[in-house]
């Protein structure tokens, strides 16, 4: 479904482009446009998306309410959707976990892990099906095969046996996307987030076509911080390429920003092309002698899916510090007493900005599906602004970290330039699922000596849950990026000399 626009986008960009107006509006306390916004997204007496126009606008409700970073209320009581509302003022105010929320009634209670036949079985001679079933699940009436789902152990083999491809084994979409396996059913069939188990990669939110699961924004408190006397910078995130369309070209990037209020925008590449040499220079001195060996750590869902499941490989995750933290810090170096919002593609990143470790450097995290409902509330018209410089000062290789793939060869090329004689072999793993097959084989002992690189996402950071545009065509606008920086690699960036500043904690 990524890469489709469908009516769950629609409704979600009018979602997020309400409640930016709202924030640009909001003054004096008065917070009661909330009320009429369920209208404007959701207009009308008759129903577009599902049986009642009530259960329409109730669902947005909800979703306006994540919008503003705000709790799901409970369907067992009354609460006025401006509930906690005033909350919502507050520019300091983080997220209260859980950040990615399953709206209930909106939930579809999709089948789960059943094996079905379905009108194209022929009721052939051979009957393949109920050959290979090893647990004599599977019978026939009136010619078609029917399947005992009491006996049957889901292992799927009558799936592949059946000529006609008849057999088909459902699974929820958000439960498939999910490489942790924390996506359950609740006691009335519903999808429910086990959230020991969930690392807030996304992957489920976008995946969901019913629309039933969104995450919280900060997007009201960054207009409010905006609009006060403190500038704000964006930290732009290297997947924003092709994000919103041929007409943002990289040079109207911080014209765009600056229309939404933003004092000025800064691309987060110049903070990966940091990162890429923290980590080449950590890999040579730590790898095969103190560390078997050593994992990325820009992708917040992958590192924390790592902890998670094998604790005794924590310290074989890259200690370097984030292209986002590195960027914020260089930020607030430049200009202090600035507030900073990192603009990007990932769910996972907000939790990451929210650590007691970070939250000096990054203030803010938006997705470029937040942002873009932003412009939508500001009615920025790309065509019509100014054509700068195109954003300058990263490599290609540190735009590169959008992409799967991107962080090795960084990393791989600044061994090559700085340690020529050094060996680097690399292997690398996109999708949770894949990266818990890439730790369980380095535990194993297969990957001695390797740089191992994780992405939460299939795609990496291009197919983020707060993406716009379709992966391949951002792959795309990434590598036609990547060739137009002035630098090839990290260690030709104007900031490398900066790096030992930055990890020092700044005041």
């Amino acid at each position: 479904m990524r890469g489709i626009y469908t009516s769950v986008n629609d409704i979600r960009k009018r979602v997020f482009a309400e409640v930016a107006k709202l924030s640009y509006d909001y003054k004096d306390g008065d917070l009661s446009q909330m009320e009429h916004i369920p209208y404007q997204v959701i207009p009308g007496e008759i129903s577009t998306y599902r049986e009642s126009v009530f259960l329409e606008r109730a669902i947005v409700k909800e979703r306006m309410r994540l919008a503003m970073g705000l709790p799901l209320r409970k369907a067992t009581e009354h609460a006025p959707v401006s509930m906690g509302a005033q909350e919502c003022v507050k520019p300091e105010k983080y997220y209260q976990p859980p950040l990615v929320n399953i709206i209930k009634f909106a939930c579809h209670k999709c089948p789960d892990n059943v094996v079905r036949v379905t009108d194209a079985c022929q009721g052939c001679l051979a009957h393949p099906c109920k050959e290979v079933c090893p647990k004599g699940a599977v019978r026939f009436e009136n010619g078609r095969s029917v399947i005992d789902q009491d006996k049957c152990i889901k292992c799927g083999k009558c799936v592949g046996a059946c000529p006609y491809h008849a057999i088909i084994k459902q699974e929820r979409p958000c439960a498939r996307a999910c490489g942790m396996d924390a996506i359950r059913s609740d006691e009335y069939g519903r999808a429910d987030i086990d959230y020991e188990k969930c690392v807030s990669c996304g992957m489920c939110l976008a995946n969901c076509p019913f629309g039933a699961i969104a995450d919280k924004s900060q997007m009201f408190q960054t207009i409010q911080a905006i609009k006060s006397d403190v500038p704000v910078y964006a930290a732009i995130a290297p997947a924003i390429a092709g994000q919103f369309g041929p007409a943002l070209t990289p040079g109207k990037i911080r014209p765009a920003f600056q229309a939404l209020g933003f004092a000025d925008a800064i691309e987060v590449a110049i903070g990966a092309d940091l990162c890429t040499i923290a980590e080449a220079d950590d890999f040579v001195a730590e790898v095969p002698e103190k560390l078997p060996f050593m994992a990325t750590s820009c992708c917040p869902a992958w590192s924390v899916m790592a902890k998670k499941l094998f604790p005794e490989y924590a310290d074989c995750i890259s200690m370097a510090l984030t292209p986002m933290v590195l960027t914020g810090r260089l930020i607030k170096k430049q200009h202090p007493g600035c507030k900073v919002a990192f603009i990007g593609p990932c769910a996972a990143k907000k939790l990451e900005a929210g650590r007691r470790s970070v939250r000096s450097d990054i203030d803010f995290v938006l997705t470029f599906e937040e942002v873009m409902g932003m412009f939508e509330a500001r009615e920025v018209d790309f065509k019509k602004l100014e054509e700068l410089d195109a954003m300058h000062g990263a490599s290609g290789d540190g735009r590169g970290f959008a992409v799967g793939g991107g962080v090795a060869s960084a990393v791989v090329n600044c061994i090559r330039e700085r340690y020529p004689d050094h060996e680097v072999k690399v292997e690398r793993a996109e999708g949770l699922a894949d990266c818990r097959k890439l730790l369980t084989m380095a535990k194993a002992g297969k990957y001695n000596g390797y740089l191992l690189e994780g992405m939460a996402c299939p795609g990496g950071c291009v197919a983020g849950a707060g993406t716009v545009q379709p992966v391949k065509k951002s792959t795309a606008a990434v590598n036609l990026h990547k060739k137009v920086s002035t630098n090839a690699h990290a260690l030709q960036s104007d900031y490398k000399d900066l790096l030992e500043i930055l990890e020092e904690k700044h005041t």
